[in-house]
């Protein structure tokens, strides 16, 4: 199964999310096709709040894993339009766990400062 757990700040504005784990066998009809989406989703994510909010997130990927953290200090404008960015690549995940709630788990949890990735350069709470 997949998890993907989005990070959430007080108010509601989304932090940043991680992905890990696998759909699950191929002997399961349609792991192959949540984990592509998944995978394009996540990694759309990344390449939107880059080019189009010109935001540098904190990024780790991994085979069956990737993370993206927002920086700290962002500007409001900016961080609208990230959340614009995060909330539409969350409804798409969250439309792939309505067919397939099998093999992709959402989950919530809120940001907190022993989340982060180190000191300098993850979004604080």
């Amino acid at each position: 199964m997949t998890t993907i757990t989005v990070y959430t700040l007080d108010g509601g504005a989304i932090a940043g999310y991680e992905a890990g784990g696998h759909a699950g066998s191929r002997r399961i009809r349609g792991y192959d096709l949540v984990c592509c989406a998944v995978s394009a989703l996540t990694q759309t994510g990344v390449n939107a709040l880059c080019e189009v909010s010109g935001i540098t997130p904190e990024v780790e990927v991994k085979d069956g894993y990737l993370r993206c953290i927002l920086p700290m200090g962002l500007d409001e404008k900016t961080m609208d339009s990230a959340q614009i960015v995060l909330r539409t690549i969350m409804t798409g995940l969250t439309d792939i766990q309505k067919i397939y709630p099998n093999l992709i788990r959402i989950q919530q949890k809120e940001w907190r400062q022993a989340d982060a990735y180190d000191e300098s350069s993850a979004l604080r709470a």
